[in-house]
C-alpha cells in the first residue's frame, strides 16, 4: 500500500450566506476546481458529505447499466 494518505479533515466555515470555502489541499486532493458541481448529501444520524457531481453522475449510470443487464435476463 505505500505512505499515500486516504483519510482527511479539515475544517471551514458557514458564511452569513451559508457559504463554504472547501480548503484549498482538499479541492487539490480531489481534484476539485472553480465551476465543478457537487452534490450534497445529507443523513438526518449521519451528517453531510460532498461528492463531486461528475463522479456521482457515472457511479450512478454504471449502477443503471448494471440493472438493465439484470431486467434483460428476465
Amino acid at each position: 500500500m505505500g505512505n499515500e494518505q486516504d483519510k482527511f479533515i479539515w475544517t471551514t466555515k458557514i458564511t452569513s450566506k451559508g457559504q463554504i470555502v472547501l480548503p484549498k489541499q482538499a479541492r487539490d486532493v480531489f481534484g476539485l476546481k472553480e465551476g465543478d458541481t457537487l452534490i450534497l448529501l445529507g443523513d438526518l444520524s449521519k451528517g453531510i458529505a460532498i461528492a463531486k457531481y461528475d463522479d456521482y453522475l457515472k457511479f450512478a449510470e454504471e449502477i443503471f447499466k448494471l440493472k438493465e443487464g439484470k431486467d434483460d435476463k428476465k
